[in-house]
């Protein structure tokens, strides 16, 4: 391919061989492609990729091998040449495997799939593929609801992947044709074949229970590029109790399970020495809600004394506990980092209808502390459009940065960026029913609230039409995946890149196939509606989500269940097994 590359801008992203790449067995009875549908930097970015990558390497019987979607200047050299995509291990194309697996992490890269698999030879619809072509399988947060992808996929791999995968290689490697792997799949715990499916059972999420004896690989691979997360990753906990009403990986990825710090320390070590990194992230929904950091930390500044680590914890609330919980070795390098803090509403009524759980004095407290700290550089994350919102709880977003950097000494050191996001509703939260608001509503609050920041504030804000897209394809149904086809065929891929969006592409689509795309984005749902993805089961029940919703209505907080006891949400009933009542929370 040495002639293509040469014409392209990152050659990097599609050549092999990097550190702890495994070598692609061409013997192995299943392989499988595993493939981002964005570019090398952001995949080699994402935690449940690199997981699955050596999980499949590391099963008898099975090889894996990465695929990217191609940047466009690559993607239009391939098929001027007549060529196909190809694997970066092993050099095949991706109608040669026996899988092709997608991880969706995000809605905005779903035109990226049609790309890849057409680019790779593979047919884009389940209904026009054969016994000679790949199953093509989805796992990831937005497998959640698989009706908008239904056409395209053969299968949906619905929780937790550490353990599924290993029963999905059981299943293609003891079987042989197209139909008789989508039986054997089908019969997966877990595992959703749109093809199989009556429309009525239950598809149940798969939950791993003990985090410490959850397969974890320690030699991940250390790629070329820099890529948007360059240090080696932690995964300290899974799911989250704080009961965000916005929040769909809060609801999602429940129950709350822990890894021990001892377990942790081992395994911070090992990713180090392995990799040669210099920075050693600490990931979870919330990190620095883990029981054992300030154990985690001392253990891990023993193991890597003289090694030059520095530590991070990039998801920290406002309420966190941060030079103190993290002790010296988090403390010597948060004087040189930015801090980011995610208040989300500009009034304490709005955050309590949300259910944040922060308060202004939080946030106050949370930027004088990194001001003292040698701290100059503050990223703040808000919503607008939430449920019940007003104008002045837009208004509300100024003020409270106003009051923050007075409160945190005048701020005159400071540099503060504001971001702000339109409301997205998700499936499995208690705003599921919720409207977004329309795009001309959005930019009314944005010109609301753009003069009455302080100066010292840079605001930035989500593109509106993108935001209706992304509600679409969280809340859709199969009809939204006829426009997501013809919006690719219309030229549309890699849409969450704002240079390459063109949402006069988008309207030309929903005006080709006739669907309307306030009916996805910005109706309210009826509480006892049917909705399209009621056929997962993701552990928080409908009643609970519904009792949740009717609380922020009225704008009624409600306590963490690790502080309050169970709240009933789904994740302690029979059908879990009492999962979430032997979640341990692990110390040191």
């Amino acid at each position: 391919m040495k002639e293509l590359l040469d014409t392209v801008t990152k050659p990097a992203r599609y050549i092999a061989g990097e550190l702890n790449a495994r070598p692609f067995d061409m013997s192995a009875r299943v392989k499988i492609a595993m493939c981002f549908p964005d570019v090398y930097e952001v995949g080699m970015s994402n935690l449940g990729m690199k997981i699955l990558y050596h999980r499949i390497n590391d099963t008898k019987d099975a090889a894996c091998a990465r695929v990217f979607t191609p940047w466009p200047d690559y993607a239009d050299a391939l098929r001027a040449a007549g060529r196909r995509l190809t694997a970066l291990e092993g050099g095949l194309e991706l109608r040669a495997f026996d899988a092709v697996a997608f991880t969706l992490p995000y809605e905005m890269c779903f035109t990226n799939i049609l790309e890849t698999l057409d680019l790779g030879g593979v047919p884009i619809r389940s209904d026009e593929r054969g016994d000679g072509d790949p199953l093509v399988i989805a796992g990831g947060v937005c497998a959640f609801n698989p009706l908008p992808l239904s056409r395209f996929f053969d299968a949906f791999s619905i929780g937790d992947g550490e353990e599924s995968i290993v029963d999905i290689i059981g299943a293609l490697r003891d079987n042989e044709g197209r139909a008789a792997r989508l039986a054997a799949l089908s019969r997966v715990e877990g595992v959703y074949v749109p093809a199989l499916h009556d429309g009525k059972s239950i598809i149940t999420k798969r939950v791993v229970d003990d985090l410490d004896a959850a397969y974890f690989p320690t030699d991940i691979i250390v790629p070329y590029l820099e890529t948007v997360h360059d240090r080696a990753v932690l995964e300290v906990a899974r799911g989250c109790t704080r009961g965000c009403r916005f929040c769909q990986a809060g609801m999602l990825y429940r129950p709350p399970r822990e890894r021990s710090a001892a377990t942790l320390a081992s395994q911070g070590e090992a990713l180090i020495r392995s990799t040669g990194y210099d920075e050693l992230s600490l990931c979870a929904l919330s990190a620095g809600d883990y029981s054992a950091l300030p154990e985690l930390s001392a253990a891990l500044s023993r193991r890597l004394s003289g090694a030059r680590v520095k530590l991070s914890l990039p998801s920290l609330r406002v309420d966190s506990e941060i030079a103190s919980s993290m002790g010296d070795a988090f403390e010597a390098d948060v004087r040189k980092s930015s801090l980011t803090f995610a208040p989300e509403a500009g009034t304490q009524r709005l955050r309590d209808a949300i259910n944040k759980g922060v308060t202004e004095d939080n946030a106050t407290r949370a930027m004088r502390e990194a001001v003292s700290a040698g701290v100059n550089n503050v990223k703040l994350y808000c919503m607008i459009g939430l449920p019940t919102e007003t104008d002045d709880d837009v208004t509300g977003i100024a003020d409270m940065i106003r009051r923050m950097l007075q409160g945190a000494g005048g701020g005159r050191r400071l540099r503060v960026s504001l971001s702000v996001a339109p409301f997205v509703p998700k499936p499995f939260t208690p705003f599921q029913w919720a409207a977004q608001d329309s795009i001309a509503e959005i930019d009314r609050k944005i010109a609301l609230l753009k003069p009455k920041l302080p100066r010292a504030v840079t605001l930035h804000w989500h593109d509106p039409r993108l935001s209706r897209l992304e509600a679409c394809f969280s809340r859709g149904d199969d009809r939204v995946g006829e426009v997501m086809e013809a919006a690719w065929r219309g030229g549309c891929r890699f849409d969450g890149w704002s240079e390459m969006f063109k949402p006069e592409r988008w309207d030309a689509a929903f005006e080709l196939t006739g669907v309307d795309p306030a009916r996805y984005a910005n109706r309210e749902r009826g509480l006892d509606e049917p909705l399209p993805w009621d056929i997962i089961d993701a552990g928080v029940t409908k009643e609970y989500l519904r009792a949740e919703y009717l609380r922020a209505l009225k704008g009624e907080p409600a306590a963490d269940c690790r502080e309050s006891g169970c709240r009933g949400c789904g994740l302690a009933s029979d059908r879990f097994a009492g999962r979430c009542a032997r979640a341990a929370v692990h110390s040191v």
